[in-house]
């Protein structure tokens, strides 16, 4: 006999409990038994398990295109044009768009891209090598993913700084003050999809080696996409592959910044990349929740949820469950690989489509940083985003190291 969510004696995240830190004190909080709690939205599940069960669960939607809503904006016009793409596609949809899309996405495209990777980074150490000094969120997390970006899609170099303005201005719609600003994100996206239409008109005429030419060649079964659709898959791109690595890499470095003999370990065995970019993501990832809703009235665990629940999976909490992770309060790039991988890209339908180039990303730029900015540490206070809202990270981090690598 199932018993009705609201009728259950939860306990309840504190509205002041907003940091990263503050959510993990309350998680230790818990008895090891409770799987679910209340918060703002409605309820969240903390335990690994419980993450992976909802997450695979096709009965619960995505809710990325109701942010909006829940953000309390109710502009119609704005509202419309958030709820279609493959970031928020459910059913027979998302099943046709994710089977003609997802072999461009595969490792080997990535890899691909690692030389030009370790090109970006290295030029975006050069200036500041000298000094041994830099705003690291400024001067390299920032600017770091925009070229990838461009480089997969096949943007040429002259139309960067284009490129980096319009991506800039469609991203904020993951700012706190996003009402302020929904005819700026408007204008972006549309400036951005005419751009995109230019790129797709060229390689229909011009096949190159870069995703779009990738996606207009995918096929299934005589299905492709349409125009539009590829309009769409690059809009997915730029929101799903930009701030979430810049923001991922300045968790990462903050926190090798608090394990300095971590960073000198990566530095001396770059083999260790891998290993550090999923304790990174798992110890303190960028992406720490993300938010379902129910699509019909749900029986989990002998709970009914009813149609329209919204519940948030904290992603974050799981990743530190010591049954699934030994020890998990402790940050060691050498630990080996748990049996179960962190959440940080998700599980089930909705599991990251870019996660082979974020790694990719991430790899490439850990090693190389920890050797050309040995001993690095914080010159100050790091300023962290609003929590909350999108992705999380640094928005400023002053640092330090030894000048001339």
């Amino acid at each position: 006999m199932s018993t009705l969510a609201s009728e259950l004696d939860l306990p309840e995240i504190p509205l002041d409990a907003v940091t990263f830190e503050e959510r993990q004190a309350f998680r230790r909080t818990l008895a090891p038994d409770t799987w679910l709690v209340r918060n703002l939205i409605g309820y969240g599940v903390v335990h690994y398990e419980d993450a992976v069960g909802v997450l695979r669960d096709k009965r619960w939607h995505s809710a990325s295109g109701r942010i909006p809503e829940l953000m309390g904006i109710t502009r119609q016009d704005f509202l419309d044009r958030q709820r279609g793409g493959i970031l928020s596609a459910e059913g027979d949809e998302h099943v046709r768009l994710r089977r003609l899309v997802a072999p461009a996405f595969n490792p080997r495209a990535a890899d691909r891209l690692r030389p030009f990777m370790r090109e970006v980074m290295d030029g975006l150490v050069d200036p500041v090598a000298p000094a041994g000094r830099a705003d690291f969120v400024a001067d390299v997390c920032e600017p770091y993913p925009i070229p990838i970006i461009c480089e997969l899609l096949g943007a040429p170099r002259s139309d960067w700084q284009l490129f980096s303005r319009l991506a800039s201005d469609v991203l904020e719609i993951f700012s706190a003050d996003l009402p302020d600003k929904l005819d700026l994100v408007m204008a972006a996206q549309d400036e951005l999809d005419e751009y995109t239409r230019g790129l797709i008109a060229a390689r229909r005429s011009k096949p190159a080696e870069d995703l779009i030419t990738d996606l207009i060649a995918a096929e299934e079964a005589g299905d492709k996409l349409s125009t539009e659709e590829l309009v769409m898959m690059v809009n997915a791109v730029i929101v799903g592959g930009t701030d979430t690595t810049r923001n991922q890499l300045g968790c990462a470095v903050s926190l090798f910044a608090e394990h300095p003999d971590q960073w000198a370990l990566l530095a001396e065995r770059p083999e260790l990349a891998a290993r550090a970019v999923e304790e990174s993501m798992r110890f303190f990832g960028a992406v720490r929740g993300t938010v379902r809703f129910a699509s019909c009235d749900i029986e989990y665990r002998d709970v009914l949820f009813p149609k329209g629940t919204f519940i948030s999976i904290g992603l974050a909490e799981a990743n530190r469950q010591a049954s699934v992770f030994p020890d998990p309060d402790t940050f060691d790039i050498t630990k080996p690989a748990a049996e179960q991988p962190q959440l940080t890209f998700g599980s089930g339908i909705h599991y990251c489509l870019g996660a082979s180039l974020a790694r990719a990303e991430l790899q490439e730029a850990l090693p190389l940083l920890a050797r050309r900015m040995p001993n690095l540490r914080v010159d100050g206070r790091i300023t962290w985003k609003p929590d909350g809202v999108g992705i999380f990270g640094p928005a400023h981090m002053p640092i330090t190291f030894d000048a001339g690598h």
